[in-house]
């Protein structure tokens, strides 16, 4: 079944209840979106657009962080809204120009600097704009541009909405980004809920575990030994904790920041040795990752850029030092005698020339977490006969490795779409906000410990039909720990979002899945009531419901 509206698209967007029951929510009241990759928030914006346009005079703002996701967005809007009179503002559109747009125009799709920029300058005035949609609206916090417009906007009383698929799951945070956009409604969903579950399709998940070649194992086990030595003096320093024998990434970081507080307070007399003792930890042990989860190419790549840091004018103790360090020194002779394919490369190619095979017309995305990784990655996939792999990188550049323009990024998508590539080596740039259409497969180089990386790299496949997911992993290595981490955090995720709505309910209103709790609110003729003005009538709701159950009231609700 498909959406029938008279200013949207015949038989082009399908009609998903939880879709439906969310746009009806937010056009009652500005609320607060909250979808998973890959389930559509931007449907639901363009719903609620055509809502608006349909029974309200006046202007539409749609903001996103990047000029690819405004872009994008446009593109989405020209292609399934039956209206012309949509203008794209950037800093590349000069401002004479954009008050031209603006006033030939009544749907704007903008970088929120740009309307910032237009407000403070008078160029245009908000007085007649009836919605404004933020993209990726938790980054509403701070002196983030969505703040500002978020506060200009509260005056004219209109609609406001939200879309993100990360909001965080401490309530006063989200309570502060809605307050700082003047949201007074929160809608909330996951693949599980009861009007979205008929939609998800299954994702298969192969945890593929590769063994370290006994090679690379001793140059580990020789920069262990390494990074013990600089951990000692850290621990003689005061900086690290005695008697505890596994010290973490994120142990050495926090005693970095001690000894950095030290520094400029001046208290300790060993501070410095202890700062040049915390750098050389910090290289060894990433040399150490590089070892056990991307194999000996990419260490190799990694000595060798020491080296010239050791070389530079400017390198620290720590630079000049960490080679010299006897067992760094072994380490990296016997690395360079090391020369034997990578078994998560072998296993790389593998999959995807599986995948290529069985399905010619395949998508596939294969996510690296480091930059080396996804250039190799790139070289040996275009080896094999019918795969044809594109790096994708984000924009910044280092060293001789060139990132990609906005512009570069989008083009390549659209090459991805129509199928000049069939293969995506992408690192964390692809994992949310760019449109990337659904792929067959995502292949993780690496699994990554965080649980919302891992569902949104997850999310790029499945959407319109079953899809795959494989992630690689050595055996007894960082990567197992990373791999059950994001597991045990997303099984906890899933059990904080009951918790979560809950708590939220006491300050804000909360749609419940299926449509069925907004209802429950009962009047929604006045959907531009203050947030204080919401919370007094729904505190009414609520005592009004417990003594019909013969409950104990609560009045300190929403305080």
């Amino acid at each position: 079944m498909f959406i029938e509206h008279p200013l949207l698209k015949a038989n082009a967007i399908e009609s998903r209840a939880y879709q439906v029951n969310i746009a009806k929510s937010c056009l009652a009241r500005s609320t607060l979106v909250v979808l998973p990759t890959g389930m559509g928030k931007t449907i639901v914006a363009l719903e609620v657009m055509a809502g608006v346009l349909k029974d309200r005079d006046g202007r539409i703002l749609f903001l996103a962080p990047t000029k690819p996701l405004v872009e994008q967005h446009a593109a989405t809007l020209r292609d399934l809204l039956l209206r012309e009179d949509i203008a794209i503002f950037t800093g590349e559109v000069k401002p004479a120009d954009r008050i031209d747009l603006w006033k030939e125009n009544k749907i704007i799709t903008s970088t929120p600097q740009v309307i910032k920029n237009d407000l403070e300058a008078g160029r245009i005035t908000l007085d007649d704009v009836r919605l404004i949609i933020f993209d990726e609206t938790h980054r509403a916090v701070g002196d983030y541009a969505y703040v500002f417009i978020g506060e200009e906007y509260k005056k004219q009383d209109g609609l406001a909405m939200g879309i993100t698929a990360s909001p965080g799951s401490d309530p006063k945070k989200i309570l502060e980004v809605c307050e700082n956009v003047g949201i007074s409604n929160v809608e909330i969903r996951a693949e599980y809920d009861p009007d979205v579950v008929n939609y998800v399709h299954d994702i298969s998940l192969d945890w593929i575990r590769v063994d370290v070649p006994e090679e690379l194992r001793s140059v580990i086990e020789l920069l262990k030994k390494a990074r013990d030595g600089q951990i000692k003096q850290l621990r003689k320093c005061g900086y690290l904790r005695t008697g505890r024998p596994m010290v973490t990434t994120k142990d050495l970081l926090n005693a970095g920041k001690k000894i950095q507080a030290d520094l400029r307070t001046g208290k300790r007399f060993q501070t410095y040795h202890a700062s040049t003792a915390q750098a050389m930890a910090m290289k060894i042990n990433h040399a150490i990752e590089l070892a056990e989860t991307q194999g000996a190419d990419s260490l190799r790549s990694y000595f060798d850029r020491l080296r010239q840091e050791e070389k530079s004018k400017t390198a620290s103790k720590a630079s000049k030092r960490v080679l010299k360090i006897p067992e760094v020194e072994k380490a990296s002779r016997a690395c360079s005698k090391i020369h034997l394919d990578e078994p998560k490369m072998m296993k790389v190619l593998d999959t995807v020339r599986n995948q290529i095979k069985g399905k010619e017309d395949s998508r596939i995305i294969v996510f690296t977490h480091y930059r080396d990784t996804s250039e190799t990655v790139t070289k040996r996939l275009s080896t094999l006969e019918e795969v044809r792999p594109v790096r994708f990188v984000g924009q910044a550049t280092r060293g001789s490795d060139k990132g990609l323009s906005q512009k570069e990024q989008v083009e390549m998508i659209e090459d991805f779409k129509r199928g000049k590539y069939n293969v995506l080596v992408a690192t964390s740039v692809a994992e949310e906000g760019l449109d990337i259409p659904s792929t067959d497969m995502v292949v993780f180089y690496e699994p990554v410990p965080s649980e919302i990386r891992t569902i949104q790299r997850r999310g790029r496949t499945g959407r319109k039909m079953p899809g795959k997911v494989v992630i690689l992993g050595s055996k007894a290595t960082r990567d197992e720990a990373y791999f059950y981490s994001a597991q045990r955090k997303e099984r906890k995720m899933h059990r904080e979002l009951e918790k979560l709505r809950q708590e939220l309910k006491q300050m804000i209103f909360v749609g419940e899945p299926g449509g069925k709790g907004f209802e429950q609110i009962g009047d929604i003729d006045k959907p531009y009531e203050p947030l204080g003005e919401l919370l007094a009538k729904e505190r009414e709701h609520r005592r009004v419901v417990s003594k019909k159950k013969g409950q104990t009231t609560f009045d300190d609700f929403g305080e």
